[in-house]
C-alpha cells in the first residue's frame, strides 16, 4: 500500500483574500506541494473568500459548480494533484459553509457541508448541512470531509471511522485562544477513532478574528507528523495505509465498543 503524500497550506494570512487572490496563492501552493511529491492538496475553511466577510457573504457565495470551482480544477489539473478547498456554497437560497475535493484530473469527487455551525457570524449566514458523513476514494485511501468545529464533537469522527474513513480532511478557522483544539483534541481525536486527520488552519488577524495557524496531520498513534507555525505555512507528511492498518489491529478501540449502552447520547 503506497503512502498518500498530503500537503496542509496555511495561508495566506493576515486579510480577507479576494476569490482571485486565493486563487492565485493556491497555484503557486500546489505546485510547491507538487514538487514536494503530494498527491493532495487541503486548504483552510472558506479559503476561497476569506472568512471575515461579513454581510458581503451572499455576494462571494457560488454553486458548487461556479467558476471558483472551476478554477481550482484547473489548478488541480495543472499540477496533477487533488485539491480539497473551503468555499460559501450558494444552493438556491440557502448559503453553506462548504468544502469541495476535486481530483487531479479536475474532476469534482465530493463536497460536503458543515453540519455544526460555531458564533454568530456562521449561524446568522449558514444553513446547517444534515449529512454527516461524506467520503471519497481516492489513490486508494478512504477520504472523509469535515470542517472546523465538526471535528471537535467525538461522534462525528467516530462515524467517519465506522464508516471506513482513513483520512479525515478538515478545513478549519480554528480562533485564538482556542490553540488547545490543535496542539491536543486533534492528535486525541485521531486515537480514539484511529485514523489519519488532516487540519489545515487559518492565520493570523482577519477582521475581528485571530487565527491561530497550527495546521497539523495527526496520526492514528496520537502524533503530529506535520505541524505548522503561526504564520504562513506549507506542511506535508504521508499517510499511510499500512500503518493505519496495523495500528487499528493493536489499538482496538473501533471493536470493543458496546453501542448498546450508548442510546443515551442520541437522545435529548
Amino acid at each position: 500500500m503506497t503512502p498518500l503524500r498530503t500537503a496542509l497550506f496555511q495561508g495566506p494570512g493576515g486579510v480577507p483574500c479576494s476569490t482571485g487572490d486565493s486563487l492565485a496563492a493556491l497555484d503557486a501552493a500546489a505546485r510547491r506541494a507538487a514538487l514536494a511529491g503530494a498527491r493532495l492538496l487541503l486548504t483552510s475553511e472558506l479559503y476561497l473568500t476569506g472568512y471575515a466577510v461579513g454581510d458581503a457573504l451572499p455576494g462571494l457565495a457560488e454553486p458548487a459548480d461556479g467558476p471558483g470551482a472551476q478554477s481550482v480544477a484547473e489548478i488541480a489539473a495543472a499540477h496533477g494533484l487533488a485539491i480539497a478547498y473551503g468555499y460559501p456554497e450558494r444552493a438556491g437560497e440557502a448559503l453553506h459553509n462548504a468544502v469541495q475535493l476535486v481530483g487531479p484530473g479536475g474532476d469534482r469527487l465530493a463536497n460536503y457541508r458543515k453540519t455544526h455551525l460555531f458564533g454568530a457570524f456562521e449561524t446568522a449566514w449558514f444553513t446547517p448541512g444534515d449529512e454527516p458523513v461524506v467520503q471519497a476514494e481516492f489513490d486508494g485511501v478512504r477520504l472523509g470531509l469535515l470542517i472546523c468545529y465538526d471535528v471537535e464533537f467525538p461522534e462525528t469522527v467516530r462515524a467517519h471511522a465506522l464508516a471506513g474513513t482513513e483520512l479525515l480532511l478538515v478545513p478549519t478557522a480554528l480562533m485564538r485562544p482556542y490553540e488547545i483544539v490543535a496542539h491536543t483534541l486533534l492528535p486525541a481525536r485521531a486515537w480514539e477513532s484511529q485514523l489519519y486527520i488532516a487540519y489545515a488552519n487559518r492565520c493570523g488577524p482577519e477582521g475581528d478574528f485571530d487565527f491561530a495557524g497550527l495546521s497539523c496531520l495527526a496520526a492514528p498513534d496520537g502524533t503530529a507528523r506535520a505541524r505548522a507555525g503561526s504564520g504562513d505555512d506549507l506542511v506535508h507528511a504521508d499517510v499511510d495505509p499500512g500503518f493505519l492498518k496495523a495500528s487499528r489491529a493493536e489499538n482496538t478501540y473501533l471493536g470493543d465498543r458496546r453501542p448498546g449502552l450508548y442510546g443515551s447520547l442520541v437522545h435529548d
